[in-house]
């Protein structure tokens, strides 16, 4: 199996792990044998990516801007991945409000399907929970996300993966002033951390080589704890529309890719197959960073003053997998509930999901919180919350994993835009776990 390519090795994990799965819901305990012995291989490589990914953005992003010698790089850097990360979420959510338009899923769900998902999952305390959580968002002030980006106490931020954006306000803070110390003052803290990121690269290609097994394991517990199939069955016309502009998604970033970069859209995807697999397996773009910037870096050529920088922002405020799911779920509830929402409605959906992007947390279920902003922001009452996300919550987990994919492409796109416009895309050059093996073994 070593002479396979990584890529492949995933996608063979994942298909037995589907295939797996679906055998133990057919034998007499398989579920719990799954549970018990399967999913944990599973979750213990995604604590292990969630565990470099902090020191991975701190050493990075460091090392990125104490090596640009110049503040104004930075800025330029910044100011080029903020500007493209906006319109590609606008991009998307404007793809995503076409064609819920075109095809309106929600008219074809039945009273009894309604009334069936409403029974199932309105209730549900994960439901209530995201409902709370976007409440409290809500009631926040309009300057709470700066508030939040800024820690009153560094280790703290860096001890929770939730707190990425205070990591990253920590890193640039601390980056820009080992500039301003000037080279000689800052080398030795800029050699610790130049040691630091090596480790760290180093420690994502061991944690790679389990990457087959894992996903294995990941996919076998999500088959077993899918929901009822004739529920997901009812729904397939509205997970079909999200999973189309998650595809188109994918072709404006390989037309990015092809006009804007000149180079070839089917090579960029090849080459980011493997933190993509990743990301459909763990629903996580923060879990999946540590890959993603191993695989911008060393197998698409972009520097790392620029992936240090866009990378982890981008798994912080990039969702544009994210922005266009909600864009059609929002329609969705609207239509299958028998609501109207007016031109000016759909616009105020484009603004909102746009700002509720930026600052969500980079983890699973995190987009249902988002949702919740959206259709409050569109005027349906509080009464019908719970069953307008009881529409959609039988299929949210798939459709999670698909809209990671698609969040992690992004970010590597812009990455590559970045680094095309100010001069920083080269040569890739690969890094394997055994480099240096000969000289300790």
């Amino acid at each position: 199996m070593k002479k396979i390519a990584l890529h492949w090795q995933i996608l063979i994990g994942m298909l037995l792990g589907l295939v797996f799965g679906f055998i133990m819901l057919s034998v007499d305990g398989g579920k719990d044998f799954v549970s018990d012995w399967i999913k944990p291989l599973g979750s213990i490589f995604v604590k292990l990516l969630k565990l470099i990914a902090i020191p991975l953005i701190l050493a990075s992003l460091i090392k990125g801007i104490s090596d640009l010698k110049d503040i104004s790089k930075f800025r330029d850097i910044g100011l080029r991945t903020i500007v493209i990360y906006i319109i590609t979420t606008v991009i998307a959510i404007t793809i995503g409000l076409v064609l819920v338009n075109i095809f309106e899923p929600g008219g074809g769900v039945s009273e009894e399907t309604i009334s069936k998902l409403t029974t199932t999952y309105a209730s549900d305390s994960s439901v209530q929970d995201k409902i709370a959580e976007a409440s409290r968002q809500k009631d926040s002030g309009p300057l709470q996300f700066l508030e939040d980006m800024v820690p009153d106490n560094a280790f703290q931020a860096l001890s929770n993966n939730k707190l990425m954006l205070q990591v990253i306000f920590f890193a640039i803070f601390l980056g820009i002033s080992m500039l301003l110390i000037g080279e000689k003052r800052a080398k030795p803290l800029k050699d610790l951390f130049d040691s630091l990121n090596d480790v760290v690269l180093k420690m994502v290609d061991l944690i790679m080589l389990s990457a087959p097994y894992a996903v294995f394991a990941l996919l076998a517990s999500v088959v077993v704890s899918s929901d009822d199939p004739d529920i997901l069955m009812a729904l397939v016309q509205y997970a079909g529309v999200v999973l189309l502009g998650l595809a188109l998604m994918i072709v404006v970033y390989s037309t990015f890719v092809g006009t804007i970069v000149r180079k070839n859209p089917f090579w960029f995807l090849k080459e980011i197959s493997p933190a993509q697999l990743l990301a459909f397996s763990t629903s996580s773009s923060a879990a999946t960073l540590p890959v993603t910037m191993e695989r911008v870096e060393e197998h698409i050529g972009v520097d790392k003053e620029v992936s240090s920088f866009v990378l982890p922002v981008g798994a912080t405020i990039n969702m544009d997998g994210t922005s266009l799911y909600q864009a059609v779920a929002a329609v969705f509830i609207f239509q299958a509930l028998g609501l109207d929402l007016t031109i000016g409605d759909q616009l105020t959906i484009v603004l909102t999901a746009l700002l509720a992007s930026i600052g969500s947390a980079a983890v699973p279920g995190a987009g249902m919180v988002m949702l919740v902003i959206v259709l409050e922001s569109v005027g349906l009452p509080s009464d019908l919350l719970p069953i307008g996300l009881a529409l959609i919550f039988a299929v949210d987990r798939p459709l999670d994993m698909c809209r990671t994919v698609v969040n992690v492409t992004g970010d590597a796109t812009v990455s590559m835009l970045v680094a095309k416009s100010v001069g920083k895309l080269g040569e890739p050059k690969i890094k394997n776990w055994d480099d240096h093996y000969e000289e300790v073994k």
